[in-house]
């Protein structure tokens, strides 16, 4: 179906787009081929590197529990994190001068610093200014890095998805009484929540993601860090690290999979959309129309 954008490929461009298809399938399927040879050469494929991961000992001392902490810092990290997110982006909109620039300045300063920086600067300031124990300080050195830079950036994601909406949804809200704070929570956020989504489950991923800076730079026991602990016992370091990167993929996977479903579901509920409808969605009553146009149903 051809648009103002697309325009539906001919039979020429059809074989063009299979050729091109064949050829990338063909290239990916060498390139494979060549990681597998050269892993083979280098003795990375040999079963006595890869048997510890059909053990319950590798996983029940290292993995697991490495996986544990990168979920337990994750989850205290969004948890926190979305909500302060949310206020400074509806902050940067605020009618009050001093609210918005203040707003604006924190997320600008936090989301210009890298999050390994913030994370070593709020480990420094449990050492020295706190009596957090050792045992705790690098849960919440990561936690606190993480939920300064992401809050920062989910503010943005915040304001942006109020932005794109269209202006007469506020005018319509002003229009019958409603105050600003009232248009904001019942009217403009359960409309920009699904446009909003899919920016935020992406950050979401980066969070979980991030954690494993924590492992490497502050011995946080996260799933990085066991797995170096893993690898260290049992001389896999290729292997190990080829299973913990697909853990992150199963785990990012399920988070990106039941963000699609949430979206769906807000879609289907019709609770949030923003969208601006058209001819084709919007069901025409035959009555009102016959009536408008004079056919004896009392029209004009």
């Amino acid at each position: 179906m051809s648009s103002v954008l697309y325009d539906t490929p001919g039979p020429r461009a059809k074989r063009r787009y299979v050729l091109f298809s064949v050829v990338f399938a063909v290239l990916f399927a060498l390139f494979l081929w060549w990681i597998w040879q050269t892993m083979d050469d280098k003795g990375q494929l040999k079963w006595a590197l890869w048997e510890p991961f059909t053990t319950s000992q590798a996983w029940t001392t290292y993995l697991l529990p490495g996986l544990a902490d990168t979920l337990k810092a994750a989850a205290i990290a969004m948890v926190i994190a979305l909500p302060l997110g949310a206020v400074f982006g509806i902050a940067r909109l605020s009618d009050h001068r001093w609210v918005r620039g203040t707003a604006g300045t924190v997320v600008e300063f936090f989301r210009s610093i890298p999050v390994l920086l913030l994370m070593l600067f709020a480990n420094e300031f449990y050492v020295r200014s706190t009596d957090v124990g050792s045992a705790d300080r690098p849960l919440y050195a990561v936690v606190t890095g993480l939920v300064l830079y992401n809050a920062s950036v989910l503010a943005e994601i915040v304001r942006a998805g109020i932005l794109s909406l269209p202006k007469g949804q506020s005018e319509a809200a002003m229009a019958v009484g409603l105050r600003k704070g009232q248009t904001m929570s019942s009217i403009l956020l359960p409309q920009a929540v699904t446009a909003m989504l899919p920016a935020i489950v992406s950050q979401l991923v980066v969070i979980v993601k991030d954690t494993a800076l924590g492992g490497v730079m502050l011995n946080y026991t996260e799933l990085l860090n066991a797995r170096s602990t893993l690898a260290a016992n049992y001389a896999n370091v290729v292997p190990s690290f080829i299973v913990v990167g697909i853990i992150f993929i199963i785990l990012n996977f399920i988070l990106t999979s039941f963000a699609g479903w949430l979206e769906a579901r807000l879609r289907r509920s019709k609770k949030s959309t923003g969208a601006v409808l058209s001819e084709d969605t919007v069901e025409v009553n035959p009555a009102a129309v016959r009536g408008s146009y004079g056919t004896g149903d009392g029209g004009i």
